[in-house]
């Protein structure tokens, strides 16, 4: 495709995600056509040069790629199934989601959208700074031949792209990992707890776990907001307890039982109702 004329893109979700995301694409030559519930982020969009679609039905039109980057199943289900929805709208269109939403969710998804249109399930991996660089990883599922469609639109977008099926397979993996990364955060929490405890020094403790056999690339983003005790959101604590939820809903349908994401959910959950949480799901490490 990088030889013929670009495509058009309608963008569906203009948040601290979909932003970037549509900016790097107009940068790179991109015609987008974008929506959004909240006008502040329609703003946002048009002054990055995107136009303004009057409904989901103008984006579809205007469009020859559809992207949503929205919050969750149900804001999923609205756009596709809802009364004005894509659902009919797509036929002979390739419609791509790039949010973490359950793989039962996004099987309806391809029940409602039917044949006549290519549905690419594209969630990310990343955060708002990886998105910014155009350093996401993308992870997707569905027709190949749409997939391959999409490539150079993926390239704008991230660094590394994997195609795992024609199914759902792409959201499994991005639960599973979330799983890891939820994970990792509860994890870390409970061992600085003890090395505090135990009278070492924040900077010191960081100092050897990033030098050790544990370290992570995760623990190495993480290691300034630890040391200095500031979260700043790069992925909140409520976003996490959707994804943790999201996990145990995916694994109960599997029939795979997962204790361990079922007690950082409690941890997430007991987070949130603490008050934290709009801070970085990283501030389960924080120091009293």
């Amino acid at each position: 495709m990088s030889d013929m004329k670009k495509p058009a893109i309608g963008w569906i979700g203009i948040g601290k995600m979909g932003y970037p995301m549509i900016r790097r694409l107009i940068d790179a030559g991109y015609s987008i056509q974008a929506t959004d519930n909240d006008p502040a982020g329609l703003d946002r969009a048009r002054s990055a040069g995107a136009s303004a679609a009057v409904s989901l039905q103008d984006v579809a039109a205007r469009s020859d790629i559809v992207i949503s980057m929205i919050p969750n199943d149900q804001a999923l289900r609205a756009i596709v199934s809802g009364p004005r929805g894509l659902a009919g709208q797509l036929a002979g269109k390739i419609f791509v989601d790039m949010s973490t939403v359950s793989p039962t969710v996004s099987a309806e998804i391809a029940t409602a959208i039917g044949s006549g249109a290519a549905y690419i399930r594209a969630p990310v991996s990343g955060s708002t700074e990886t998105a910014e660089a155009g350093k996401l990883t993308v992870l997707a599922s569905g027709p190949l031949g749409a997939f391959e469609t999409c490539q150079d639109v993926f390239n704008v977008l991230a660094a590394r792209q994997y195609y795992l099926g024609d199914g759902e397979q792409a959201r499994y993996l991005k639960l599973v990992l979330n799983s890891l990364v939820a994970g990792s955060a509860a994890l870390v929490a409970e061992a600085l707890e003890l090395g505090r405890a135990g009278g070492i020094e924040i900077g010191t403790l960081m100092d050897v776990l990033c030098d050790s056999v544990v370290a992570s690339p995760l623990i190495l983003y993480k290691r300034h907001a630890i040391e200095t005790n500031s979260y700043a959101p790069a992925f909140t604590v409520n976003q996490m307890v959707k994804d943790t939820t999201l996990i145990a809903a995916a694994a109960a349908a599997k029939s795979v039982v997962m204790p361990m994401n079922d007690f950082v959910n409690s941890k997430f959950k007991a987070a949130a109702s603490a008050g934290l949480g709009e801070e970085d799901f990283f501030v389960l490490a924080r120091s009293p």
